[in-house]
């Protein structure tokens, strides 16, 4: 006993003073929507470090972005389109839908993750209506189950999202957005929120940034991932975030 309080003495006497390591606290940013435009696609792509990227299914420029993600190194994600609500007139290539049914919304998983070469995981575009629906999660996680190694993101567009807790009780590997870097274009916006993940970060330990290939964004992360090794951060992939959870 009188050892063991020694032993717990001297460790608090060490990591007061600094002379135990500690580590430090690990980011990982997704920057989501790649398909469309290739030049702001492939500027996100030669970010600096261990960024991931999710590209849209079924769009224009979703392959050859993928393909040149992954030829850079870099991760990739299937970025699934999932209904926002019932008077949304965005039409997403390949996008699942309240009013599918089973054999429907698997048909549309698959050829969906067909589309993003190299895709390692999924994350939830938009989905503020489905992601509130049990039977549609449950279906998703089936779907997500069924493939060997993916894990799922949710993007968590609504706190009333359920996709996290199936995905858990299913067994998949899964985490929800901490932290939305640009929720608008603004660039005082995006300083504001890259802070903000910054300080959550160092609370929590780790966290999931997502940004979008915007101009404000893209010029932040160019000027400031360099930075944040010197400042004490651990810039990680997403996988390597998952794999240590």
């Amino acid at each position: 006993m009188i050892a063991a309080r020694f032993s717990l003495l001297t460790l608090l006497l060490l990591l007061a003073s600094g002379s135990v390591a500690t580590s430090p606290p690990r980011i990982a940013i997704i920057i989501d929507d790649l398909g469309y435009g290739l030049d702001a696609g492939q500027r996100a792509i030669d970010l600096p470090g261990p960024i991931s990227f999710a590209v849209l299914p079924g769009t224009p420029r979703a392959r050859a972005l993928a393909v040149s993600a992954h030829e850079s190194g870099k991760e990739v994600l299937l970025h699934l389109p999932l209904q926002a609500t019932p008077n949304d007139n965005i039409n997403d290539p390949l996008s699942l839908n309240l009013d599918m049914n089973r054999r429907e919304f698997g048909d549309t998983f698959e050829r969906a993750l067909s589309s993003v070469p190299f895709a390692i995981g999924v994350n939830s575009h938009r989905g503020s209506m489905l992601t509130r629906h049990p039977g549609h999660m449950q279906w998703l996680m089936d779907e997500i189950q069924a493939r060997d190694n993916l894990f799922f993101i949710d993007s968590y567009t609504t706190h009333e999202s359920v996709a996290l807790q199936i995905a858990r009780e299913v067994g998949i590997d899964a985490r929800k957005r901490d932290v939305f870097l640009d929720p608008d274009q603004d660039p005082e916006t995006v300083v504001r929120e890259f802070e903000r993940m910054k300080t959550l970060a160092q609370e929590r330990g780790s966290i999931v940034a997502i940004g979008h290939p915007y101009a404000a964004t893209l010029d932040l992360l160019e000027r400031e991932l360099p930075k944040l090794a010197a400042e004490g951060y651990q810039l990680v992939t997403i996988s390597e975030l998952m794999k240590s959870r």
